[in-house]
């Protein structure tokens, strides 16, 4: 029996002792210098899982070995390259968000040669109509082969895209069992959906002006959260209350058809608007695991506007029915190679088709679609003044998980949580993603070009994965006149920064300071093997780049003093010596 200790008397705990000096325990307590060396390798920023790469000189024949980065998104696998991405997606919004100028200007006048070649090409469509009337095949050919070389001059005069499409198609992966003809369905609104107004959509980007009544103008923009809909109560930690009613089968069929609604909501928007919406967002799960996306819309828009398209956005999946799994993992179909089909395992009859399955469709006329995905009553719209610390706090909101996998936003801590996790993970297996997706033979329809190779409950869809949740495409969503450049252009702009300020005026070799190539290739690329015996041990290689980004950063911090230093060029000083204000 132990006494009990009097209130205020507890015993006072003693501090450990340290460990004997020379110990195994004193030993183990030594930062390692491996360690040490990634984090400082991750506080310069440089990759610490570097590619090898073999440049050589086409002219010389010199070779070298050069480290680039492994350009990897997620921490997990390299935490400087995924933080520079996230930097450069952050620079992408930034620049976009409140813009108030269009950012590509219109396209260029045609040239004479350009229309000239136009009007060739016109000829030559007509000689082949004639000569395909006539059924002078020989001829039919020539003008092919003439066309071919017409368009090729046209792609190297400068004009964007195809001025016509082919005549002939080769196997372009469309030749499968539907014969290239396309389904049609019915456009016609779902009746349980609101009605929206549809106007002309102008061709501009930039939101409204306001006034204020001291005459001064500003052009706020807004910050727009989207969810799905519920499928049944949920406590505060996401698992829901009663999980044998919870509706996961709905909740596998939203993640997977999520970026087709949002592309919907994006379309309707714009119509009811009548005028281009821009965007840049990310698509995120939220604590149920059902996923959700933050965007940052250029302009704004009324807020019951915002919620009028969302309850009216659907998108209608025209799938074969799937009410009944009739093959489970331990009985499958078997593929027949003389029919060369996938077939029952005891009747050996073979499984419907996918043509089969669609035909059904289209011939019943009281057909409804396998799933229609609807947001939720949950939209959070509010206003973003430009330049204000909000705007900065919001970016840094929406980027803020872009670099973990989408299993790692919320880590499951508790039972009841990881059970959550797998009954969706379990669900989200035997959900077809696609109509090539192998899981159609859990339900007796062969899929789309069903081969041999098909594993069913064994899809390699990235929806599949127990990391994705059923997020499967891009995470990061931004409309194309967002900031008028690419990721690539972005990454320039940062690199003509840097050379600017430290005063370099020649650009990469090659490539002028617009990116354009302005001599032939001097240098062949290739990856080298890691046992070459000129790739130094992977240390080695990582503390010759901290030295040198060391460096680099040296020279840019003194670069960014000398320019503090200097007289500011926006201002200027009066004949009394005073200065004026910036212009």
């Amino acid at each position: 029996m132990t006494v009990p200790t009097l209130p205020g008397l507890e015993p006072v705990p003693t501090p450990a002792a340290p460990p004997r000096p020379g110990s195994r325990a004193a030993r183990m307590a030594l930062p390692r210098s491996v360690d040490v060396l990634k984090e400082i390798a991750a506080e310069y920023g440089v990759c610490v899982r570097p590619l090898a790469m073999r440049r050589t000189d086409l002219n010389t024949g010199l070779t070298e070995v050069i480290d680039l980065p492994c350009g990897a998104t997620r921490e997990d696998k390299c935490g400087p390259c995924a933080k520079k991405n996230r930097r450069l997606r952050q620079a992408q919004i930034r620049e976009g968000w409140h813009r108030d100028d269009e950012p590509l200007p219109p396209p260029e006048p045609a040239t004479e040669e350009q229309k000239a070649l136009i009007l060739l090409r016109g000829h030559l469509e007509f000689s082949r109509d004639e000569a395909s009337r006539a059924s002078q095949w020989d001829q039919v050919e020539d003008l092919d082969d003439a066309i071919r070389e017409v368009e090729e001059a046209i792609t190297a005069e400068g004009l964007r895209g195809r001025v016509a499409p082919p005549h002939t198609t080769g196997d372009d992966g469309q030749g499968d069992e539907d014969n290239g003809r396309r389904r049609k369905r019915s456009t016609r609104r779902r009746q349980d959906a609101p009605d929206l107004p549809r106007r002309k959509v102008e061709r501009r980007t930039v939101g409204k002006t306001y006034t204020a009544p001291d005459g001064t103008t500003y052009r706020p923009s807004m910050w727009l959260t989207l969810t799905l809909d519920s499928y049944g109560p949920v406590r505060p930690d996401g698992t829901p209350l009663n999980p044998d009613r919870y509706d996961y089968r709905r909740a596998a069929w939203d993640a997977v058809h999520f970026p087709r609604l949002l592309d919907r909501f994006w379309q309707n928007l714009r119509r009811c608007e009548g005028w281009n919406v821009q965007y840049a967002g990310c698509v995120e799960p939220q604590r149920r695991l059902a996923p959700h996306a933050h965007f940052a819309i250029r302009g704004t828009i009324p807020r019951d506007v915002l919620r009028t398209v969302a309850a009216a956005t659907y998108h209608q999946v025209w799938w074969p029915a799937m009410d009944v799994q009739r093959y489970t993992l331990d009985r499958l179909p078997v593929w027949d190679e003389q029919a060369s089909a996938w077939v029952d395992p005891d009747t050996h009859a073979p499984l419907t088709t996918w043509t089969e399955a669609l035909d059904a469709i289209d011939a019943d006329p009281d057909a409804e679609p396998v799933h229609v995905v609807r947001f939720g009553a949950q939209v959070d719209a509010r206003g973003v003044m430009p330049g204000t610390e909000d705007a900065e706090r919001t970016i840094r909101y929406v980027t803020k998980y872009i670099t973990k996998h989408t299993g790692d936003v919320h880590k499951a801590t508790t039972d009841r949580q990881r059970r959550h996790l797998d009954r969706l993970w379990q669900e989200l297996q035997i959900t077809p993603c696609t109509d090539r997706c192998a899981n159609w033979l859990l339900y007796g329809i062969q899929p789309k070009r069903a081969h041999a190779k098909l594993k069913p409950g064994r899809c390699k869809g990235k929806v599949h994965q127990r990391d994705t949740l059923g997020i499967g495409g891009r995470r990061i969503l931004i409309s194309r006149d967002w900031s008028g450049k690419t990721l690539s252009d972005h990454k320039h702009d940062v690199r003509a920064w840097v050379r600017a300020l430290l005063g370099v005026s020649v650009g990469l070799e090659g490539v002028d300071d617009q990116g354009a190539t302005v001599e032939p290739v001097r240098y062949a690329w290739e990856l080298a093997r890691p046992d070459d015996p000129d790739i130094g041990p992977m240390a080695h290689r990582l503390l010759r780049a901290i030295g040198e980004r060391a460096r680099w950063r040296s020279e840019l911090l003194a670069a960014k003093d000398r320019a503090a230093q200097l007289p500011d060029p926006a201002s200027t000083t009066g004949t009394d010596g005073t200065t004026g204000e910036k212009l």
